[in-house]
């Protein structure tokens, strides 16, 4: 799916136009398009924002790669130069249909980060029980305890709200919009200290690439940006906490 451009994900970033069924324009980043044979790309037309449906393979389409912090998961600028698109529903709904489903894929994508979250968790623990200093495991000493036990309550909060936001996503949708968000906001925030806590505690070679924390502060990193980070995220959660009110 393209709908990024110039770190710009909302509708009203939609650059590429739509003129008698193609596209023109730049969308970038965009995940797997390297790989894809179809795009639905996000585009500006007569009517406002529309989704259309794009061959990859076929012409008037070029891409790219784009490099990024986490190189397990690539990422592409795709071109269209006239490039033939089909129309997704009806025409000035795309930004509509966008949000709807950012708000789903948030809370898909919280349990991604409460798993790295978690798997962050374990490897900082596991590393402080075998770590030694001073005649002791460095997870006998309070700092690493302290530092331990605050990763647990984030990653122990960022999955009920996972929890909660899938509940939401399949029983009660009026309700999605404020549990996403939320969801979003907590798993941005475990994740990322996580994994910035495992580096820490791994000490100077958690800071190599031949030792694997490095791993999880990338791709905390990548997960935070495809969305949004955590202001956009708090933003559309007090909105929709204004509104339920």
């Amino acid at each position: 799916m393209a709908y990024a451009e110039k770190g710009r994900i909302d509708a009203g970033g939609v650059q590429v136009k739509a003129q008698g069924g193609n596209l023109t324009g730049t969308k970038t980043p965009v995940a797997d398009g390297l790989c894809a044979d179809l795009a639905i790309v996000s585009a500006r037309d007569d009517q406002g924002v529309s989704l259309y449906l794009v061959d990859l393979t076929a012409g008037g389409v070029s891409r790219e790669s784009v490099a990024t912090m986490d190189r397990t998961r690539k990422q592409a600028r795709l071109t269209f130069n006239g490039a033939q698109a089909e129309l997704l529903g009806q025409a000035g709904q795309g930004g509509a249909l966008l949000e709807e489903v950012f708000y789903k894929a948030a809370a898909l994508l919280a349990f991604e980060q409460v798993g790295g979250a978690q798997n962050a968790l374990e490897m900082a623990t596991q590393y402080a029980k075998e770590r030694y200093a001073f005649g002791r495991p460095i997870g006998s000493f309070q700092a690493i305890k302290h530092r331990i036990a605050d990763m647990f309550v984030k990653v122990e909060m960022a999955r009920s709200s996972a929890y909660y936001a899938a509940w939401a996503l399949e029983s009660a949708p009026e309700k999605l919009q404020q549990a996403a968000s939320a969801a979003r906001v907590m798993g941005i925030d475990a994740y990322g200290f996580a994994a910035q806590e495992n580096v820490q505690i791994h000490g100077g070679i958690g800071f190599t690439w031949e030792a694997n924390p490095h791993l999880h502060m990338k791709r905390a990193k990548h997960l935070e940006s495809l969305l949004g980070g955590s202001i956009v995220w708090r933003e559309r959660l007090m909105r929709s906490m204004e509104a339920a009110a």
